[in-house]
């Protein structure tokens, strides 16, 4: 294990007594605090670019939970965390959304892009979860690379993006489940509360009842959870195939060209164009989250190396199909203008002689999926959120690993509480966007580290600029390609030139830097193929996709990061600083080295 690439932990014992965790640090008293907050700008100088070494992420850091997460998955168990994980909440919430407002039939294509961005990107997280099994995902994977501020900002939009998903697909359960049981309109599942703004007012109990029992199930065990997953992933897929078929054989060819009313919605494959697919498939990228997920089991895992690969690659790869078929199915079904966002495929059937069965079997199968991606999804946050407690910017307590049940039970708890009080209120389409935007950042950043990891030698940090310099320069071509498709004329073929040109120039650009520059660092045991070009097409692609978001999207990131930055500012950092000083576990006890095999 190759760890001299990161920066030695900060300080020691000579200059930091005053700050043992056993004290209280910084946060002993408000005198204490007023002193630390004075020493903010010299403890950010410090502390936001120090990385920890691999090698210390798997003893050091991880002793910090107490007790060790078993390791008993295997390459199957990522798969089927996998499958769960993202079938569920893919296509029974973005696909009418992405259908009805953007793509129309092409979010065929939609999908399709989407699932190779994600692909790229898992081949990115594949080579550090390999290399450092642990369970932080991308979180570890910055802090080792760029340091505790960069591994902090997307530890807290990977919290995010976890929370707003899960709390919108237990809303979208709510939909199906009245389905199910002959409800149709999800309005009369939920409480309107007057007074509150629009988008808010619509209390969901049934979603937060939901969470709450799924988290009460994950904090139990692992390995049973991802038996139950596995049972009903094998339900789940089976009725995805019956989903496929059915569309298929009922379906209608016209539907993928032809609207229901060609007087108010143009008609087509691709009714909104190129611009429509890709803004579909940025939505879409929702679907994807799921193997994020399931980087997350590293520490988890029997044989890293072996199974995370085949887990993560192999999940992204079927699931990809999957979405492809299902898209294509419900576009047949119907015109695009009349699908119902809220519930696709079940409302499809709504309304039909003879198929009013077909539509609760959709309700009941599509509840399933949604339970089964809820699973996935609450057991990956609840680790991310140990691992961000393990490195000091967030409480100890949220770090501890329970040692009957060898799992994170308070960071469980904790996460299921908030995601069940963000999904009592708040709107679908309010949530996807934030969700989107934060997947698409944090995939983002996990491909620059990949590239910076092989191509910056251990403890060179002087001869990073080459690197950093090819990483700015490709997002920039990215961006400006990103503009040139949003906003110049496309009549005579203006846009179509200065597109192949902002092209030509990321092909030139990757080109020059693999032929100039020299990797450093070779992984041992499992590497990103074709580097720098599939990382690289990696960072192009999600730039472009970023780009396609709407611009509340971003103001709410903005927002949200800001809130981050203050959080770091007045908290994290002191944490941090207190905890490299004193040396400390989060219960006052000396950690001490373990030894980690892979």
């Amino acid at each position: 294990m190759d760890d001299k690439g990161a920066l030695p932990p900060s300080g020691g014992t000579g200059h930091g007594g005053a700050m043992s965790a056993g004290a209280g640090g910084s946060f002993a008293s408000l005198r204490a605090y007023g002193r630390a907050l004075a020493q903010t700008p010299r403890r950010v100088a410090r502390r936001a670019c120090a990385a920890t070494a691999p090698g210390e992420e798997m003893s050091r850091v991880r002793a910090r939970s107490g007790a060790h997460m078993a390791r008993a998955l295997r390459w199957w168990d990522l798969v089927g965390l996998g499958l769960g994980g993202m079938v569920g909440a893919g296509v029974f919430v973005t696909t009418g959304r992405a259908t009805r407002l953007y793509a129309g039939p092409g979010v065929v294509v939609s999908y399709a892009i989407a699932g190779l961005c994600a692909l790229l990107s898992a081949f990115c997280y594949t080579e550090f979860a390999v290399d450092m099994p642990v369970a932080g995902g991308a979180f570890s994977y910055l802090r080792v690379t760029f340091g505790e501020f960069a591994a902090f900002l997307t530890g807290a939009n990977l919290i995010m993006e976890y929370v707003f998903s899960n709390a919108a697909v237990a809303r979208s359960f709510t939909a199906y489940l009245g389905t199910a049981v002959g409800v149709d309109a999800p309005s009369k599942w939920r409480i309107p509360v007057p007074g509150l703004p629009e988008g808010f007012n619509q209390v969901d109990l049934v979603a937060v009842g939901v969470i709450l029992l799924i988290s009460v199930c994950i904090c139990y065990s692992t390995k049973e959870s991802s038996l139950v997953n596995m049972v009903l992933t094998a339900v789940h897929v089976a009725f995805i195939l019956f989903i496929i078929v059915i569309g298929f054989v009922h379906g209608d060819a016209r539907n993928l060209t032809h609207p229901a009313d060609p007087s108010q919605n143009p008609g087509g494959f691709f009714p909104h164009g190129a611009m429509g697919v890709f803004n579909g498939a940025a939505m879409v990228y929702l679907s994807y989250i799921g193997y994020d997920a399931v980087s997350t089991m590293a520490e988890e895992v029997e044989r890293p190396a072996r199974d995370i690969p085949i887990g993560v690659s192999g999940s992204v790869v079927v699931v990809t199909v999957l979405y492809c078929l299902m898209a294509a199915s419900m576009s047949m079904l119907l015109p695009y203008d009349a699908i119902d966002p809220e519930a696709p495929f079940s409302g499809a059937f709504r309304g039909r002689k003879g198929m009013a069965w077909v539509s609760n079997v959709i309700g009941a199968g599509a509840s399933l999926g949604i339970l089964t991606s809820l699973m996935v999804a609450m057991l990956g946050q609840a680790r991310y959120l140990c691992v961000i407690g393990r490195s000091g910017v967030m409480p100890a307590w949220l770090a501890r690993v329970n040692p009957r049940t060898a799992t994170p039970v308070n960071a469980s708890a904790f996460l299921g509480l908030f995601t069940a009080a963000l999904a009592l209120f708040t709107e679908l389409d309010i949530l996807l966007n934030l969700v989107c935007i934060g997947t698409l950042f944090v995939f983002y950043m996990v491909a620059n580290a990949v590239v910076y990891r092989r191509y910056v030698g251990a403890g060179e940090f002087g001869r990073a600029w080459p690197t950093l310099a090819f990483l700015a320069a490709l997002s920039l071509v990215a961006l400006s390609f990103t503009l040139v498709w949003k906003l110049a004329p496309a009549e005579r073929g203006v846009r179509t030139g200065l597109l192949a040109a902002c092209a030509a120039l990321a092909v030139a650009t990757v080109a020059a830097f693999q032929a100039l520059v020299p990797q450093a660092h070779a992984p041992e045991l499992w590497g990103v193929p074709g580097m720098p070009w599939v990382p690289a097409a990696s960072v192009f692609l999600n730039v472009f996709l970023l780009g396609s978001l709407d611009r509340p999207s971003y103001v709410r990131f903005g927002f949200f990061s800001a809130a981050a930055l203050l959080v770091y500012v007045l908290y994290s950092v002191h944490a941090s600083y207190d905890a490299e000083e004193s040396g400390l576990d989060g219960a006052g006890a000396k950690v001490q080295d373990e030894a980690c095999t892979v």
